[in-house]
């Protein structure tokens, strides 16, 4: 029962120092201006700054760990938001095609179908930026709800206190909002299209 929040905070705790180790040289080599630009300029600063260190191939082998990190976390997301649209689709929130499973009963290859192509559609709108932004942006709403949710829970039910919830919602919501406008607009626009949807499939029902 502690395995998963134990691996859980392990992971953040990790991750957090690494990202401020890479934060730390990268200001450090270049200096918080230059390394300013130059996320300005392309969306591969690291690469840039890369280049300028004395060691061959230092560009290409960051340029190579970034895209097999991208896949793995592209994998993710497909298996990951497969199976929420497949929960959707079983509770009738999603067309009923989307909780079909394979043969074997293990993989819902119409649900996976569906993310992998609307993945695929965003990152061919050929924006890196763009993309990741409106990832960020839907991913922290995600987990605003989520933590939204955890306030609804019996307080036998819940692991943390309330707090912890109604800072995640505010922390999730504070941090959404950074993106460019257009990105968080076409987040709140689709948003608003599933609360329309949810609701037609709601009076549906009754």
């Amino acid at each position: 029962a502690t395995t998963i929040p134990r691996a859980i905070i392990t992971t953040l705790i990790v991750t957090a120092a690494l990202y401020t180790a890479v934060g730390l040289v990268a200001v450090g080599n270049v200096g918080a201006v230059r390394y300013a630009a130059l996320t300005n300029e392309g969306a591969a600063p690291l690469e840039a700054i890369a280049q300028d260190f004395a060691l061959p191939g230092a560009g290409l082998l960051l340029a190579i760990g970034a895209m097999t990190a991208m896949l793995g976390v592209l994998l993710n997301l497909i298996l990951g938001l497969s199976r929420v649209l497949l929960a959707m689709g079983r509770r009738g929130d999603m067309p009923a095609a989307t909780a079909r499973i394979d043969a074997a009963g293990t993989t819902p290859y119409v649900a996976v179908l569906v993310m992998g192509a609307v993945i695929a559609l965003l990152a061919l709108i050929g924006n890196v930026k763009t993309t990741w932004s409106f990832s960020a942006f839907t991913v922290l709403i995600y987990y605003a709800l989520t933590n939204l949710a955890a306030l609804g829970l019996p307080p036998a039910a819940r692991r943390f206190p309330r707090w912890v919830a109604v800072a995640g919602v505010v922390a999730c919501l504070f941090l959404a909002f950074w993106v460019e406008p257009l990105v968080w607009g076409s987040g709140l626009a689709l948003l608003g299209v599933g609360l329309v949807w949810h609701w037609v499939q709601w009076r549906t029902r009754r």
